[in-house]
């Protein structure tokens, strides 16, 4: 099994800045993939940047070149920085781990993006 704790959500102006952080409970070394997704009010969850064992991510177009998803494997942390932030990123948003064929999941953070 995998825990996930996330942190760093909060409140924060258009075109600012927020690093989200997600410890696991185990070495991120043994897990296949993490990523972060994000949910908005009468929306469907969406992956936002995932990052895979070998180091390769992903983004969804919307945030590409405003996110960066990196992991620390000594602190087995995955980060989402976020920079230049939009209204429209406002969301809870959820690490996510795959890990010998499941998927598990955070209890999530709350962004704010005010205008």
């Amino acid at each position: 099994q995998v825990q996930l704790v996330e942190s760093g959500g909060g409140l924060v102006q258009a075109g600012g800045s927020l690093r989200l952080s997600c410890a696991a409970s185990r070495t991120i070394f043994s897990i296949n993939a993490m990523g972060w997704y994000r949910q908005a009010p009468g929306k469907q969850r969406e992956l936002v940047a995932r990052i895979i064992s070998g180091g390769s991510t992903n983004y969804v177009d919307s945030v590409k070149g405003r996110f960066t998803i990196s992991r620390d494997n000594a602190k087995n942390t995955v980060y989402l920085q976020m920079n230049n932030l939009k209204p429209e990123d406002t969301a809870v948003y959820f690490c996510q781990a795959s890990y010998r064929g499941f998927d598990y999941w955070g209890q999530g953070t709350q962004v704010t993006v005010s205008s």
